[in-house]
């Protein structure tokens, strides 16, 4: 059986959904502020649930978004907070240091899912330079996620790619099965581009379970390891720039063992790299990596 690095679900929306209030558009970075201890919470469940891949909360932690909504003075102690209470969650969970990886968040500077209000190549790599800055000293790996189009993930890559440790990229995709990106271009043509911009690791994320499905003879073309974590929503085409996750509903089909299946046809396709997104929560990633155990797989980290 296969190596599979097992990757926690939805870190800020299960911290929005713990905290009770409505949510804000900074999301779980306004909660870490004002209740950091919820934020441990959820990083020490994943990892009880089995995961070993911790994904640091900064995901709305960006110059531009921080600015945009008053916080920009509080931009570092964010990235700070985030890195002490990962860290933490480890030490008290009892799974060995060596064991987990923290992975950076490098997400879309302005917005999520809507490839029209990313900045361009040019616009994002000072940017991420300044994220890279902020969490290098305290992450074993860079993870560019939720991209919506190339020339923003090409920014977070090039940033990442300025220190010595992996970068792995993940794309959000349309939710109609096209394999392609919320910009309209095409996976397949953004994953040749990876040649050119090389990374340890290639996914998809945020998109429908069905979509991370259909992505994954594209993916595995590609040569890199490959996979996928899924968002739970019924549609993201709700959240406009500004708005928050009260939005969007969570789907009622894929309680953990619907999960898990899909899960389990992406590394019968080849992934070594499965986990979660938004309302994945600690009980999906425990019903996956008993599955992933149960069939004799061997859970890991990044490597």
């Amino acid at each position: 059986m296969a190596d599979i690095a097992l990757l926690d679900g939805g870190l800020g929306q299960e911290i929005s959904n713990r905290s009770g209030v409505n949510a804000h558009p900074l999301w779980s970075i306004k909660v870490m502020l004002e209740r950091p201890e919820i934020v441990a919470e959820v990083h020490h469940d994943f990892l009880k649930a089995g995961a070993r891949v911790l994904g640091l909360n900064t995901y709305t932690a960006t110059p531009s978004r921080m600015a945009q909504h008053g916080y920009a003075d509080h931009l570092k102690t964010a990235h700070e907070t985030a890195i002490t209470l990962a860290h933490e969650a480890i030490s008290i969970s009892g799974v060995p240091r060596h064991e987990v990886s923290v992975a950076a968040c490098l997400p879309p500077l302005v917005a999520s899912y809507v490839a029209e209000k990313a900045k361009d190549f040019s616009g994002s790599l000072a940017e991420f330079r300044e994220l890279v800055a902020l969490q290098n000293d305290g992450v074993d790996v860079f993870l560019v996620e939720t991209m919506s189009n190339w020339q923003e993930a090409k920014a977070g890559i090039t940033a990442a790619h300025e220190t010595s440790k992996p970068v792995y990229v993940s794309f959000t995709l349309k939710d109609d099965m096209s394999n392609r990106l919320r910009s309209g271009e095409e996976l397949s043509s953004v994953v040749e581009k990876l040649a050119d911009t090389p990374v340890a690791g290639v996914m998809v994320n945020c998109s429908y379970p069905e979509a991370v499905t259909a992505a994954m003879p594209i993916l595995k073309a590609s040569g890199l390891a490959f996979g996928g974590y899924a968002n739970g929503f019924t549609s993201v085409d709700a959240l406009k720039p500004g708005l928050t996750v009260d939005e969007l509903t969570a789907r009622k089909d894929l309680p953990p063992d619907r999960y898990a299946e899909y899960a389990f046809g992406w590394i019968e396709n080849g992934a070594s790299i499965v986990g979660g997104c938004c309302e994945i929560s600690p009980d999906h990633i425990a019903v996956l990596a008993k599955g992933l155990n149960d069939k004799g797989h061997q859970i890991t980290s990044f490597s």
